[in-house]
């Protein structure tokens, strides 16, 4: 099987294995004050390390963030791609009550083809992770071959699928990618471009 070897090798070539680089991928941005105190408002906490902005929402506020494998306490940290913004998280929470995704996880055991290309956004996943590890000189081996939202083989998290989709672009995440294409317009009430928004969200 293709997909498997590619995989196998991916493992020990984690840091030069080329990602898959659509030309409707969001180019990575270094976050401002603004952007953090954005990010913070959005989830009523402080984030965690974030070392750059994955996506933009149509309002133009961060809606999905990345973070670096190895977290500034020396935890492991798998997830590097964070969805943000309330108003998506709230859209794809109630996608995932639908039960989208048991049917999903039916399909990727009945379709090879669907499979082959949800194990190559799991590489796709990976690779943008260890090349910001390689950026920063981490080595995280506890995270080796781990990514985030059941891949390679389970649908278990929209969060994670959308947020990839929405930083690598479409034609990357399959499953994220008809995920993303069910939530309606997140942002067109109540924007996080709009910090008062947020503020009365969490009062």
């Amino acid at each position: 099987m293709v997909f498997q070897i590619d995989i196998i090798n991916y493992k020990y070539k984690c840091k030069s294995i080329n990602m898959v680089n659509p030309e409707n991928e969001f180019k990575r941005e270094e976050p401002s004050q603004t952007d953090l105190e954005t990010v913070q408002a959005q989830l009523g906490r402080a984030p965690r390390d974030v070392s750059a902005i994955a996506h933009r929402c149509p309002c133009g506020a961060p809606d999905v963030v990345e973070t670096p494998p190895r977290l500034a306490d020396g935890t492991p940290f798998p997830t590097f791609y964070y969805a943000t913004c309330p108003k998506l998280t709230g859209a794809i929470s109630t996608l995932e009550s639908s039960g989208i995704m048991a049917t999903m996880n039916e399909r990727l055991l009945l379709d090879p083809d669907l499979a082959g290309k949800y194990q190559a956004a799991h590489i796709d996943y990976e690779a943008a992770r260890c090349a910001l590890a390689k950026e920063l000189n981490i080595d995280v081996p506890e995270i080796e071959g781990i990514t985030a939202g059941g891949m390679p083989d389970r649908v278990k998290c929209l969060h994670s699928l959308i947020a990839h989709s929405l930083a690598a672009g479409e034609g990357v995440n399959p499953l994220g990618d008809e995920a993303l294409e069910q939530l309606g317009q997140w942002w067109q009430n109540k924007p996080c471009s709009v910090m008062d928004n947020l503020i009365e969200r969490n009062t």
